[in-house]
């Protein structure tokens, strides 16, 4: 199955010659397991990390959810999350890993709960891409607005 979403994703999704797919499919792990740590997955979780993909990379609707079922593929089989930081870091600036916590935030708090995996994954991943401990901050907070009924 992994093999038939890798050949799907450089047929339909990975556009560019580079390392983009690579990238995409970085990003979408790292949202993939912010819905899954905590072993409850919801349906406003999926729906944002979802929208997430759409937006982040401009993908159609049936692109974005198969990009996200190949992330999930990789994450379950992954043993770290520095496979999906390391590209995240090389290729992304500051701003743009910035808005991937945001959004990784957004994830976290769709279900209107915060769990000890969740927290501990926002931790991690946030180490990992060097974001400080403002940005951090400010953008659980935003997410926090956002989910307790700011939008």
């Amino acid at each position: 199955m992994l093999k038939a979403l890798l050949d799907f994703f450089d047929q339909r999704i990975a556009t560019d010659t580079g390392d983009g797919g690579s990238i995409q499919r970085a990003t979408a792990a790292l949202l993939a397991e912010m819905v899954r740590i905590d072993r409850e997955v919801t349906t406003e979780e999926q729906e944002i990390a979802h929208r997430a993909i759409r937006e982040k990379f401009g993908l159609s609707q049936a692109d974005a959810q198969a990009l996200l079922q190949l992330a999930d593929a990789e994450v379950a089989q992954a043993t770290d999350y520095y496979q999906f930081t390391s590209l995240i870091n090389r290729d992304f600036t500051q701003e743009q890993k910035e808005r991937v916590i945001e959004l990784l935030w957004q994830v976290a708090y769709a279900d209107a709960e915060l769990s000890a995996h969740e927290l501990h994954l926002m931790r991690k991943v946030a180490a990992l891409l060097h974001i400080p401990d403002s940005v951090y901050i400010a953008a659980k907070m935003r997410a926090k607005e956002q989910s307790s009924g700011g939008g």
